[in-house]
């Protein structure tokens, strides 16, 4: 949907670090989430700019969010592109270890005059945690200002092939070619795309 990079609203990097996998969403108004996959578990951070629990509001990190961080997550707290000029840009950290039976988070009391999402995790995860096709498309047909076909959209959430087809359906005007190694990831195989494309498309 977003085939220049820099203008991408959601991401996901397979090679983020050795052993580590990175999703993210950038919204370009300053709102923000990352999850960094790896052997230890995962750990989700999110940032609502707008939240009174945001560091650039209160100038600190909100008692409670980070200070019980697994060791196993802890230096992600120090990541640059997780922060800015030194400090952690979130309102929503959440973790999961390997053998957790559960999500977990910091004692957190929130702000006595907050509305029902204090920390923005609700607007900041809703098109995330939707199954359905549906939300992610009316989200992208809201966002890009273009029609996105539902099957495509379902294709894509039941991990079949990224096809030539496939990504033409969900954005006829994509250059297939410019796609690159973008549209290969290990264990969501692409196939079907012509020669040239297919070695620019070979896994990294």
């Amino acid at each position: 949907m977003s085939p220049a990079r820099a203008a991408r609203y959601f991401t996901f990097d397979g090679h983020w670090g050795p052993g580590e996998e990175l999703a993210a969403m950038r919204n370009g108004s300053g709102d923000e989430w990352s999850i960094v996959f790896s052997a230890a578990g995962a750990l989700v951070l999110g940032f609502d700019h707008e939240s009174e629990m945001s560091p650039a509001v209160t100038g600190h990190l909100w008692p409670g969010l980070v200070e019980e961080v697994p060791e196993a997550f802890a230096r992600h707290l120090d990541e640059p592109s997780f922060g800015l000029d030194g400090t952690l840009l979130a309102t929503v950290c959440l973790w999961r270890r390997a053998d957790d039976t559960r999500w977990c988070s910091g004692e957190i009391t929130y702000p006595p005059e907050a509305d029902g999402d204090p920390d923005g995790a609700t607007f900041l995860f809703e098109v995330l945690l939707d199954e359905t096709p549906g939300t992610y498309q009316e989200f992208s047909e809201e966002y890009y200002e273009k029609t996105v076909d539902t099957g495509a959209v379902q294709a894509v959430l039941t991990l079949e092939p990224m096809t030539a087809d496939l990504a033409l359906r969900l954005n006829p005007d994509v250059d297939l070619g410019a796609l690159g190694r973008d549209a290969a990831d290990p264990g969501w195989p692409s196939v079907g795309f012509p020669p040239a494309e297919a070695t620019a498309l070979a896994p990294r």
